[in-house]
């Protein structure tokens, strides 16, 4: 039995933003992200690393990081690494995510999301044999001081798409 492929691709919006401006500056574009000063940074095309100060716009109600923007710093970066990486005969979606908080964010908060080269091989390798996979990863989040703030887990899965 043959799969209809999916319709499924970059939203137009965002390839004029990276093809224009840089995935850097796409992402700063970003309402939420503007909204809450996140600030992200592709370190090579595996890693991102991403950085929130404490401001009025994401600072909740006793004045510590808004859990909301906590995670909303965290929410892409895993799932964009991946679609970058295995390319357009691949969907990644988001399936599950889950924020710990550990500690209240005082200060600027960071977060690295990284995903080795030798893993995206190994996903593409696992989807191209069985068609599909999931993968769990994790982020974690610490404050200025090194304080550990919150951490992330997310699902994803990953499906081959072409007919």
């Amino acid at each position: 039995m043959k799969r209809k492929k999916i319709e499924y691709s970059v939203h137009p919006l965002w390839s004029f933003l990276r093809s224009s401006f840089g995935m850097d500056e796409a992402f700063k574009m970003f309402g939420p992200y503007r909204g809450a000063n996140v600030i992200p940074k592709l370190i090579d095309p595996f890693t991102y690393e991403v950085e929130m100060p404490l401001v009025l716009s994401n600072t909740n109600y006793v004045g510590t990081h808004f859990g909301g923007s906590l995670y909303s710093m965290c929410d892409p970066f895993f799932m964009f690494i991946l679609i970058e990486n295995l390319g357009e005969d691949f969907i990644v979606w988001d399936k599950s995510a889950q924020i710990h908080f550990l500690k209240p964010g005082k200060s600027t908060v960071k977060a690295k999301f990284h995903i080795p080269k030798e893993v995206i091989e190994e996903i593409r390798a696992i989807v191209l044999e069985n068609k599909k996979t999931t993968r769990n990863f994790t982020a974690d989040v610490f404050d200025s001081d090194g304080t550990h703030v919150a951490r992330v887990e997310k699902e994803l899965y990953i499906r081959h798409n072409k007919q």
